[in-house]
C-alpha cells in the first residue's frame, strides 16, 4: 500500500469526509517527509519515515491516548530529534496523552512530565522527568552522566 492509502487505514473511526482530510493535511504539516512520499510504497521508506507513517496512522483516529513503543529504535538522531518535536506538537496542539516506552533514558526524561524507571519489571523509581533526570543515581546508571 502507498503511504497515503497506510495512512487512511487508521481513519477507519471516521466516517466523515473532512474529518479524514483534515486529519491528512495535519499530518503532512506534522511530517513533510511523508507528505513528500504519499503516492511511495510504503515499505519502499527509510526506518525513521516508516516510523512517521505509524505515528501518523495511529493519529487518523484522533486518539485521547497515543502509545509509542521505541519510536527511537534504530533512527539516526535527525530523525529522531523530528520525531520527539513532532510528539511535543501532537501534545501541545491535539492535547493528545503519550504513553511512552523507551530505552534512550535521556530522550524519554526530556519528553516526560512524569515516568517510571523499570529495572528486570519492576518500579525502581518515579517522578517528574525533570526530577529524575536531576537524580544523581539516575544520572550514573541511566544517563551515564
Amino acid at each position: 500500500m502507498t503511504v497515503y492509502e497506510n495512512l487512511l487505514t487508521g481513519a477507519h473511526l471516521h466516517n466523515d469526509a473532512r474529518t479524514r482530510k483534515d486529519n491528512i493535511e495535519y499530518l503532512y504539516e506534522l511530517f513533510p517527509r511523508v507528505a513528500d512520499r504519499r503516492k511511495q510504497v510504503a515499505g519502499s521508506l527509510s526506518g525513521g519515515e516508516q516510523q512517521m507513517v505509524a505515528i501518523g496512522r495511529a493519529l487518523m483516529s484522533s486518539p485521547k491516548l497515543l502509545m509509542l513503543d521505541e519510536p527511537s529504535l534504530g533512527l539516526a538522531p535527525k530523525i529522531v530529534k523530528e520525531i520527539e518535536q513532532a510528539v511535543r506538537k501532537i501534545v501541545e496542539l491535539k492535547s493528545t496523552s503519550v504513553l511512552l516506552v523507551e530505552q534512550n533514558a535521556n530522550l524519554a526524561l526530556q519528553m516526560s512530565d512524569f515516568a517510571y524507571v523499570l529495572e528486570k519489571g519492576e518500579v525502581i523509581s518515579q517522578g517528574t522527568g525533570e526530577k529524575l533526570a536531576n537524580n544523581d543515581e539516575i544520572k550514573k546508571i541511566y544517563l551515564g552522566i
